[in-house]
């Protein structure tokens, strides 16, 4: 009900504006995007006073950059190349230009860099009607593109142009104008709309930046059925475009559904096109919609973050992070319109001004020491614009040092997800432990298949074995079905975070025919320690006996094991022949009894980790490493042990993950690199889940409850009587520290 009411007050707003639009036409106030004329004033009056300040600095420093570039020959060159060739990123160099030199243009007044921009646009202008579709395009897509291998990048292209031109229009004369719309604006805003329909319309990152681009352009060329088809769909039905973006690409808490590598990516248009649409429509309040979803999604994306960099699920490449510059116009726009402080933390760390009204105020208030810490938080992020499908978990603490657990039973994330469900990662003193592969791809890097995804994205990466959760009968989550995929998710049954650490369950059924797949995972703090564990208890349930496989990837070097390997030290084979496990070289496998069964590694942290776990002398210990079958060697060469068990219904897979002791090279010397469990016991009462955990002396005991609802319960144990407020409690059963 919410949002048809919120689809309603917008398209009145839009009846209105339209014809506001129609009056102005071409002839309104540039620039008219994200910054203003009101913004251009202040931002001149900043870089003039006296003093140095953060943004001056800013300007002067982007000045230099433009200087150094503007002096050298405009080229735009025929498209030939590539993601990462030459002509790629000379169109992509020069849309950046163009968008810098417009904003110096703006802020010193100086004829020359508008100059620039106006001759660039006319090169392109002549060359625009030449091209015809990409050469290097995948001749089977239904959206390449013409400067760039695909639309999207047209569309990216067009975002930073329009604005370069809006940010000198009032600089050209009446020719010029004329030739930039018609030979090239606006043929542009066509193709990328009417011309590519089905990314047009798409619900999807590729359709956000395709309406953002053709949006604005309809602000700045006076064409307002562009604005009202780039906020609706060419057909003006609702069914795709921006608004429906938000709708759809979003939970209610700001999670974009295909991870937070490409909510990074969509950020920037999703805040350039609604900065465009405030500043010309204010009366759409588009930052009021769905209860504020684009101001929820930029702090999300921050929250999806360790150590600066971004979680890499799904198709992610793992070296990006929060000083990317889509994060930094999010932050920056996010500061300008709710003035909270703990944003000015992250724009710090980001260190970067982006010169607009907003930048100014981030720089205003950095240069008058008004940050505040920004708060980090364990959070369940609801997955599906409802909210429902599943979750995106993520559990931090600073016991021992800063941590954190992300546990996906989330949705599947459309194309660019991958066959994960339940897994999870490890992070520790700023480093990635338990590791997840992202994406198979060397972005930009022509040489490595024209810079776009490998095929070992889709014959490794995406599929399951490639993630720390079970694989059944060496088959990939959903037969590695995207459109299964997209339809099914897992459910999350609870989480909690509290004073013992955070625990959260989940479950899915349909990954699988016939088979129930449910984990609980737990963060668990020891502070007299001074440290913590992750507990991790996986159910498998089936109506037929299976092959039951659990990975587990690690970053670091293998240092002991406490049951014998019998290693393959001459000869390697793959581990299977296909779903990802063709590409696993089996190293060295081994049957350990019944017991405690320890792998130990050394990241590159300085850090030992011991991976505990609870085994009845029926599990296998396969360890394995990437790299078969691989003859471009495309993949890297990590690291990983199977857990595997055969011919079984039903399954409990239980461990515990111990961070501990120090290994210092250049000091030359070693502290506590041998495990420190000494017992790892599982029980179970009605619905509480009872681990008992003996670590350097203590002993505790860890009760988890899986019930509906996380009632009060009073239980016994080892004749002691034990009261469980919530999902999540740690007893000390006795305590021999000194």
């Amino acid at each position: 009900m919410y949002l048809l009411k919120c689809q309603t007050r917008f398209k009145i707003a839009a009846v209105a504006a339209i014809t506001l639009l129609t009056s102005l036409g071409a002839h309104a106030a540039h620039p008219n995007l994200v910054i203003t004329t009101d913004d251009v004033k202040q931002m001149r009056q900043a870089i003039s006073s006296n003093g140095s300040t953060k943004f001056a600095t800013a300007f002067e420093s982007l000045k230099a950059q433009v200087d150094e570039q503007i002096a050298q020959p405009i080229t735009v060159p025929v498209p030939k190349d590539g993601g990462g060739g030459y002509t790629h990123e000379r169109h992509k160099k020069n849309y950046q230009l163009m968008y810098n030199a417009g904003i110096i243009y703006q802020l010193s007044q100086d004829d020359k860099y508008a100059n620039y921009v106006r001759d660039m646009l006319l090169e392109y202008a002549k060359l625009y009607p030449t091209l015809g579709l990409h050469p290097k395009r995948k001749m089977d897509s239904q959206n390449p593109g013409k400067f760039f291998w695909q639309s999207l990048n047209e569309a990216m292209w067009l975002v930073y142009t329009i604005q370069a031109y809006d940010l000198i229009y009032d600089s050209l004369n009446a020719d010029n104008i004329k030739t930039i719309e018609n030979d090239l604006l606006r043929p542009v805003s066509l193709f990328t709309s009417v011309g590519q329909p089905s990314t047009f319309n798409k619900v999807h990152n590729h359709g956000t930046w395709a309406t953002a681009g053709v949006g604005m352009a309809g602000y700045v060329l006076g064409e307002p059925e562009w604005v009202e088809k780039s906020l609706y769909d060419l057909e003006k039905s609702g069914k795709g475009g921006f608004i429906k973006q938000l709708e759809m690409l979003f939970s209610p808490q700001g999670y974009y559904n295909e991870g937070p590598y490409y909510q990074r990516f969509a950020l920037l248009p999703f805040v350039t096109f609604a900065k465009a649409i405030e500043n010309n429509e204010p009366q759409r309040k588009i930052f009021e919609y769905r209860d504020g979803i684009l101001l929820k999604a930029i702090d999300t994306t921050i929250q999806l973050s360790y150590n600066g960099l971004f979680f890499p699920i799904n198709d992610a490449i793992k070296s990006k992070g929060i000083d990317t510059i889509e994060l930094v116009n999010g932050v920056t726009a996010a500061y300008g319109l709710t003035n909270d402080a703990g944003y000015l933390d992250i724009a710090k760390q980001q260190d970067q001004i982006i010169l607009s009204g907003d930048g100014l105020k981030v720089a205003q208030a950095l240069d008058n020491n008004m940050t505040k810490p920004y708060s980090f938080k364990s959070v369940a992020f609801g997955d599906g614009n409802d909210g429902k499908q599943g979750a995106l978990v993520v559990m931090r603490t600073q016991v021992g040092g800063d941590q954190a657990l992300l546990f996906k039973p989330a949705a599947q994330g459309l194309g660019h997800g991958h066959f994960d469900k339940l897994t999870w990662q490890f992070y520790d003193h700023g480093n990635e432990i338990v590791s997840d592969y992202g994406a198979a791809r060397f972005l930009n890097v022509e040489a490595k298949y024209g810079g776009r995804y490998l095929p070992e994205n889709e014959t490794y990466a995406k599929h399951t074995v490639a993630h720390n959760t079970v694989v059944v009968d060496e088959t990939t989550h959903f037969n590695a079905n995207v459109e299964v995929g997209n339809s099914n998710y897992p459910t999350l049954n609870f989480f909690e975070t509290n004073e013992y650490g955070t625990v959260s369950s989940g479950e899915i059924s349909t990954a699988y025919k016939g088979v129930d797949l449910e984990r609980t995972l737990a963060l668990i703090n020891l502070p007299e320690l001074q440290s913590t564990v992750a507990l991790d208890i996986f159910d498998v349930v089936a109506n037929k006996a299976h092959q039951l496989d659990l990975p587990l990837h690690y970053k670091g070097q293998l240092i002991d094991t406490s049951f014998e390997l019998k290693a393959n030290a001459t000869q390697l084979s793959a581990l299977g022949t296909k779903n990802g496990y063709q590409h696993l070289w089996l190293k060295a496998q081994a049957q350990p009894q019944s017991g405690l069964a320890k792998v130990t590694w050394l990241n590159e942290n300085g850090r030992f980790y011991t991976q505990t776990s609870l085994v009845k002398g029926d599990e296998s210990f396969l360890f394995t490493q990437i790299g078969a079958n691989d003859p471009h060697f495309n993949l890297r060469n990590e690291n990983g042990f199977i857990r595997r068990v055969e011919g079984q219904k039903q399954h409990k897979f239980i461990s515990v993950l111990e961070p501990h002791g120090e290994y210092n090279p250049s000091k030359e010397y070693t502290l506590e690199a041998v495990s420190r469990v000494t017992k790892l016991e599982y029980s179970q009462q009605g619905d509480l889940t009872l681990v008992e955990l003996d670590i350097k002396g203590n002993s505790y005991l860890v009760a988890i409850n899986k019930a509906q609802t996380s009632a009060k319960n009073t239980f016994n144990y080892q004749n002691k009587e034990f009261t469980l407020n919530g999902r999540l409690g740690v007893y000390m059963m006795n305590n021999n520290q000194e």
